[in-house]
């Protein structure tokens, strides 16, 4: 078995998560501040579980189901991850100050 360094498969999650784009703004919904955790769980030499609490800009996005399976398939991609759980989550609401700088001057919004 390979071990697991935790913390770079974290980056490399992270890395995967910013090709999700919201079909309604033109930007990552990482860099949106859209995800608000990632828990990755388990053995360093053993099969990894992860956790994703994330948002939308809205209760009422018409593409929650499909953004959220979208954050599934992504992380589901890597070998060491056997099983993932994507939580949406309102609580705390999501707002602009979410926002990476990054969005925001994607946005025109610095």
């Amino acid at each position: 078995m390979v071990k697991v360094d935790k913390e770079d498969l974290k980056k490399r999650i992270i890395e995967r998560l910013k090709t999700i784009y919201d079909p309604e703004i033109p930007a990552n919904i990482y860099d949106l501040g859209l995800i608000y955790k990632i828990d990755i769980q388990g053995e360093e030499y053993g099969k990894i579980k992860v956790d994703v609490d994330m948002t939308l800009t809205s209760a009422f996005c018409p593409v929650s189901d499909f953004l959220v399976n979208q954050v599934k398939d992504v992380i589901e991609q890597f070998d060491e991850v056997e099983e993932v759980n994507v939580n949406l989550v309102f609580d705390p609401p999501w707002d602009r100050s979410k926002m990476s700088d990054e969005a925001k001057l994607q946005l025109g919004m610095l």
